[in-house]
């Protein structure tokens, strides 16, 4: 599952190569998706332009001149790329009036494609009740720390929940919990504000630096080989029973939430 770095990796592809392009001509291939994607609908982008691109939690928003706006989530196996060649699992494209057409192709058709003009977008289902985005200003652990005292939950538990933060996902609250110091099976109510504070940051920073090296999987989601250069600096996701960077111990591995959870038992406690 694409989470927020591969998603702001692809946002900022399209914001480079996409933004300004005119749909000259639309292929649907009809096929359900999350909700029905029905080619009457999308016949509509015809002589639209975009003119924007942005991010909510792990959805992308297309701006479109006419005031609408392509909303996509690339679900499992979703990708959207700029390729001539149409393929098996290809569901939407879209010809531009100037280089390769738009590519949205799905394998698992997991994902969602929906165009919505400004009513339909304010009150769209996938949007609401989310939580704050984790490189917000609103992300502290002045906010945070509350929410921990009042929750009996697991930490990494909470991290993933949706309606308290947004995008952070697996691999990412693995690798900010080892650089913070807190085993992910830790109960809320017993982090500290200062230990809150510290996993705030580390959150960032591993987000940050996840965005700056093109995620960890984004040539899964491009459909290119560039991009996916944090993989090569997890410390702990993927690398159960593999030593600790930090101190040697053997990392151990255990499930949190229905997600594969590797820590360290030696540096975080």
């Amino acid at each position: 599952m694409p989470e927020l770095p591969e998603v702001e990796t692809v946002r900022s592809a399209m914001a480079e190569f996409l933004m300004g392009r005119r749909v000259q001509d639309v292929w649907c291939s009809g096929k359900r998706l999350r909700e029905p994607l029905t080619r009457r609908r999308v016949q509509s982008l015809m002589g639209d332009r975009f003119l924007a691109a942005r991010r909510r939690a792990k959805y992308l928003l297309l701006d479109l001149e006419s005031g609408r706006t392509l909303l996509v989530h690339l679900g499992m196996t979703g990708n959207l790329i700029f390729r001539h060649d149409r393929q098996l699992h290809d569901h939407l494209i879209l010809q531009l009036d100037s280089g390769p057409p738009l590519v949205y192709a799905d394998p698992r058709r997991f994902g969602l494609v929906l165009l919505l003009d400004e009513a339909g977008l304010s009150r769209c289902r996938w949007l609401q009740r989310l939580g704050v985005e984790p490189l917000s200003d609103d992300f502290t652990a002045e906010k945070l720390h509350p929410i921990c005292r009042r929750s009996q939950r697991l930490i990494k538990s909470l991290l993933l929940d949706g309606t308290v933060v947004v995008g952070v996902g697996n691999i990412y609250a693995n690798e900010a919990l080892f650089r913070a110091g807190i085993r992910p099976t830790l109960r809320c109510p017993r982090l500290s504000k200062a230990r809150v504070t510290k996993l705030v940051e580390e959150v960032r920073t591993v987000l940050r630096q996840a965005i700056a090296r093109g995620g960890t999987t984004i040539s899964d989601y491009l459909g290119s080989g560039s991009g996916g250069r944090f993989q090569q600096e997890l410390a702990v996701y993927g690398r159960k029973g593999e030593p600790c960077r930090t101190c040697g111990k053997t990392l151990k591995g255990i499930v949190v939430a229905g997600r594969s959870t590797v820590y360290c038992p030696c540096c975080q406690h």
